[in-house]
């Protein structure tokens, strides 16, 4: 048998407080502090999750079940810090208590026990009693507090989700921008346009981008929490209500809401970059106006087409509005594409490429 030298144990015993002590400051800044705090552990877990299932949802081609099965994802992301958590704690306290136990193999066979109770009665030696009394309060608080935080991202979300399902209705499934602005005029088939409820409307995505920001960078699994319905998207639903801004100020300068819709955007596109950052995607903070957008200038005239449909008031013509769109969408185009790539949202119409093609999913329209 190999016998390790004392400053060895010594040397491993700073190892295990070094892993106590990343494995700490990950669970305080991922459950306790209200703001972003970068942690390699949650981070690794989150790419390693999200690769496993983005290789298995390659696999299907069906959305629906596509969806179903990427469900799950942001449960077992939450279930892998856990365990994550409990094992690096497990091993840094094992390395902690080499120096006090014969063997390092005893080391660990006596920290497995003591991470679910406290005060056992076969220790011997204050240092030890100690340790172990540490590892098994710190394995009961992770826990208590991972349960905790449960709530926490259920309110989250389920603010997120309201504000989502409410657009359904007006921007069809999965929403698309030009449709927002065709059925809040159509009114279905009222004949009275509800033009004059976007401004309202556009308030109140303004709060939803904000919070959204705020919770989805704080507690980053939220950002894998998928939609109720396999057409649905929280992503997918902010980038048509931004559009629908953009094309009002670009096509009716004198009937839009200009203070709202601009608020609603520059919101939006907050949104969009910061979450994308927290996801350690790069995207520019000062995006360059000349960059251009991939919607192109022939869906951009389908777009108006659409709206031509219900009869909505365009001030402008489509060659002299096209420039101030271009503009106002190259704020938020990339970080959006970015961000429903990574969480695999519904290809709705101008959503942006996947990284597998899936072909564009057109709004689903009632019967007239």
């Amino acid at each position: 048998m190999v016998v390790v030298p004392p400053a060895g144990r010594a040397i491993a015993a700073v190892v295990g407080a070094l892993l106590v002590f990343s494995a700490a400051r990950s669970v305080i800044g991922t459950v306790i502090v209200p703001r972003p705090v970068g942690s390699w552990l949650t981070r690794s877990v989150d790419k390693v999750v999200s690769f496993c299932y983005r290789v298995a949802a390659r696999l299907i081609r069906d959305h629906a079940r596509r969806d179903r099965t990427l469900a799950g994802q942001a449960a077992v992301i939450l279930l892998g810090q856990l365990v994550v958590w409990l094992a690096i704690f497990f091993i840094g306290f094992s390395l902690l208590l080499w120096p006090f136990e014969p063997s390092i193999t005893s080391a660990f066979s006596q920290a497995g026990p003591a991470m679910f109770e406290i005060g056992s009665v076969r220790l011997s030696g204050a240092p030890t009693r100690i340790i172990l009394d540490i590892a098994s309060l710190t394995s009961l608080v992770t826990i208590t507090l991972q349960i905790a935080y449960l709530p926490t991202l259920y309110a989250a979300f389920n603010r997120r989700e309201t504000e989502v399902a409410l657009l359904n209705s007006r921007a069809g499934v999965p929403s698309w921008g030009p449709e927002l602005l065709a059925r809040t005029h159509y009114a279905l088939g009222t004949g009275v346009s509800t033009i004059d409820t976007l401004p309202d409307l556009y308030a109140q995505w303004e709060r939803w981008a904000a919070d959204v920001s705020e919770s989805h960078t704080t507690y980053l699994p939220l950002v894998r929490f998928r939609s109720p319905k396999p057409l649905s998207s929280w992503v997918t639903a902010l980038l048509a209500v931004l559009d629908s801004a953009a094309l009002f100020l670009a096509l009716s300068p004198k009937t839009a809401p200009v203070v709202p819709a601009r608020l609603c955007l520059r919101s939006g596109f907050t949104c969009f970059g910061e979450v994308a950052r927290a996801m350690d995607i790069k995207v520019p903070e000062h995006p360059d106006p000349g960059a251009g957008i991939s919607v192109t200038y022939e869906e951009f005239l389908d777009a108006i087409a659409r709206l031509h449909e219900v009869d909505f008031p365009i001030e402008r013509d489509p060659a002299e509005a096209w420039p101030d769109f271009v503009g106002w969408r190259v704020n938020y185009e990339r970080a959006a594409y970015a961000v429903a790539d990574a969480v695999d949202a519904v290809a709705a119409l101008w959503s942006g490429p996947r990284t597998r093609a899936r072909p564009s999913i057109p709004p689903i329209r009632p019967p007239r």
